[in-house]
């Protein structure tokens, strides 16, 4: 099977500052992909190459299937209602509009309030399905929960699944790496311009280490170590304590998060 996108030697830069140095990166098809990256990274740049928002120096950029794309924010008028936008944008696009896809969304609910009206979940959900408008195979989320309350986030989270479980590729962009960690198939990593890593959430967590963070409470206060092997540590810290007969009245192990694997790698060397 094609990938959904193949990027090849893809190279921009702005005046002398070179942001891509020879990309290259391929998302499989069915997959929800996080491209990642600290202010600079590139991160932007590359998505909107892909998206023809922006020309770039050299390089190959193919593109199998049609794209959808959901801005963070959007221009709509203020005045507008839902059903109108969907309309405008069925008709810009020469497509029917899809009457299940709008009431998954609840769309249809809103129909009689203007944009300025919509809560932040219910724009967030308006510009998906502005962006899911004539079936696109390909679909980018710039920030998608953004100033979303939890049971939003939930339910657009949701939403996104049920688009993979069709078989729609998914590219996300996002500074939550709780949502990344929770949502995606696979990430990329940017710094400089390059991509330093490409894999799943664990295979990120097994190249920069584990990362264990041992919390133990005793008797005579608390105390707190990290590692990376916790096995080892574990016996020698509870080995130790027994040894001087201090009481250990509680212990917790955190593993490290994906935002500090993120960190060490694409801020090795921001």
């Amino acid at each position: 099977m094609k990938d959904a996108i193949q990027i090849r030697g893809l190279k921009k830069s702005y005046g002398s500052h070179m942001v891509l140095n020879g990309l290259d990166l391929q998302i499989k098809k069915g997959e929800i992909f996080a491209l990642l990256g600290v202010n600079g990274a590139g991160k932007t740049t590359t998505l909107e190459c892909i998206e023809s928002l922006r020309k770039y120096d050299s390089g190959t950029i193919t593109v199998n299937g049609k794209m959808g794309i959901q801005l963070q924010s959007s221009s709509l008028p203020a005045h507008i209602r839902p059903m109108e936008a969907v309309k405008l944008f069925a008709k810009w696009n020469k497509t029917k509009i899809d009457d299940a896809m709008l009431d998954g969304l609840g769309i249809k609910e809103m129909e009689k309030t203007q944009y300025i009206q919509l809560s932040t979940g219910q724009k967030r959900r308006l510009h998906l399905a502005l962006a899911l408008i004539g079936d696109p195979d390909i679909i980018f989320l710039d920030e998608p929960t953004a100033g979303l309350d939890v049971e939003g986030r939930l339910s657009l989270h949701e939403q996104i699944r049920k688009l993979r479980h069709i078989g729609k590729t998914i590219i996300l962009a996002s500074h939550d790496m709780a949502e990344v960690e929770t949502l995606c198939d696979r990430i990329a990593i940017l710094n400089n311009g390059n991509i330093v890593f490409c894999g799943t959430a664990s295979e990120l967590t097994d190249r920069v280490g584990r990362k264990y963070v041992v919390h133990i409470r005793t008797q005579q206060g608390n105390n707190t170590f990290e590692t990376d092997n916790i096995e080892d540590t574990l016996i020698s810290l509870l080995g130790e304590l027994k040894q001087k007969k201090i009481h250990v009245l509680d212990i917790k192990v955190d593993r490290g998060t994906l935002e500090e694997h993120f960190i060490e790698m694409a801020g090795r060397d921001a």
